[in-house]
């Protein structure tokens, strides 16, 4: 007869094992992308002006030895990290030390490339730069986010990050990089455009606001208008924005000459006006539509006792169902500002100013970095007004729970 083991089966995890089981699956995607983007793809692209066709360098050529070492060196050590599950505070360091570095590293890159003297030729960034860039960023907020920072700590470190990239801006160390070099030929116009842009972004959600916040509380307690309202906004929503715009060019510009005063106040068939309007338009679903879930999520008995201690219907929405709705509405408002912050650019197409001049100008003169001295101000403006909403409505829903 054969002997019986002494041991059961051996249950000792496979190295391999041990070694998957301690990826983080988005940190290794992560890592991934950043070891592409430095390794595979160019860094940089170097034009002898701004409209000709580019060497595209790898980060080895783009940098002097030095810094191109540390670049290296710093994402080798922070792709690894990310790939396994580390703690969030060790995360969020990997992340912002290679974010740092290709900061530096745009820079660096500028001013090795870029001959003395030399006001015509251009450096730009590449894929790999900008491939690389989103992964960090993206593993920075990754580790933000498992902190589970509170309200306060969101908009410290947005203002953290504003004052830093205002430094850098006002040191002139990013200033041989060509969307500088674009910058300061725009210099003049691009803060009127800025405000311009946030102008009409703020406005027309201010507009959709005042008039979709007493629609949806009017409507909501008849169910027919409240039906035919939301589905009238819905169908409004489906339109193109390009169609749109083009679509209010002509009757505005019917009434700009034919009602008196009209075209005083600056409506016409092309400018602000169109572009004013289109953004109000398509405003008004997502406040209306806020409004009306907000108020539908005010529990009932919470209506039923104001109702039992005497309040008028009145009072009740004013001091009960609207401050319990507040939460939702404002999320709705971060949502609509958001988009219209992007959706904003098109104006420049139809003569409303905005940052989209810059965006369509660099289309038509096929220059990418005027088109970007248009876009990245609109993602950074866009990005900033969604935390400070966020932190916004964070607070709102806490101030619910005090007792």
């Amino acid at each position: 007869m054969g002997q019986s083991s002494a041991t059961g089966p051996d249950t000792t995890p496979h190295p391999a094992s041990r070694i998957l089981s301690g990826l983080d699956p988005l940190g290794t995607l992560l890592a991934a992308l950043l070891a592409v983007g430095l390794l595979a793809l160019p860094l940089m692209v170097e034009r002898p002006n701004r409209i000709a066709e580019g060497t595209a360098l790898m980060a080895w050529s783009a940098l002097p030895a030095g810094q191109a070492l540390a670049l290296l060196a710093v994402s080798g050590l922070a792709a690894p990290l990310l790939a396994f599950r580390i703690t969030p505070p060790l995360r969020l360091a990997a992340g912002a030390a290679a974010l740092l570095l290709l900061g530096l590293a745009a820079g660096w890159a500028a001013d090795h490339l870029t001959p003395p003297g030399d006001r015509y030729s251009r450096v730009s960034l590449e894929s790999g730069w900008w491939l690389a860039f989103a992964a960090a960023g993206l593993a920075t907020g990754d580790g933000l986010a498992r902190l589970r920072p509170g309200p306060g700590t969101k908009v410290a470190a947005l203002a953290a990050i504003a004052l830093l990239a205002a430094l850098a801006l006002r040191s002139g160390f990013w200033d041989n990089l060509s969307v500088m070099r674009e910058y300061a030929g725009h210099s003049d116009t691009f803060g009127r455009e800025v405000r311009t842009h946030l102008g009409l972004a703020l406005s027309s959600v201010a507009a959709a606001a005042l008039i979709g916040i007493p629609a949806a509380i009017l409507a909501r307690s008849v169910p027919p208008v409240r039906r035919a309202l939301l589905a009238g906004l819905n169908g409004l929503q489906t339109i193109p924005s390009m169609a749109l715009f083009g679509m209010l060019i002509a009757p505005l510009a019917w009434i700009g000459r034919t009602i008196p005063g009209a075209a005083e106040l600056g409506i016409a068939g092309i400018g602000p006006a169109p572009a004013f309007l289109a953004l109000w338009a398509y405003a008004l679903l997502p406040v209306t539509a806020a409004t009306v879930a907000g108020l539908d999520a005010v529990p009932g008995p919470v209506r039923d006792a104001a109702r039992g201690v005497g309040m008028t219907s009145r009072q009740r929405l004013l001091q009960v169902e609207l401050p319990l709705a507040f939460p939702g509405l404002l999320t709705g408002i971060r949502i609509v500002l958001v988009q219209n912050i992007g959706l904003a650019v098109i104006a420049g197409l139809v003569g409303g100013g905005g940052l989209g001049v810059f965006v369509f100008q660099g289309i038509s003169q096929n220059a990418g970095d005027l088109v970007l001295l248009g876009a990245l101000p609109t993602a950074a403006l866009a990005s900033g007004v969604a935390v400070l909403l966020d932190a916004a409505i964070a607070l709102s829903r806490a101030k619910e729970r005090v007792p």
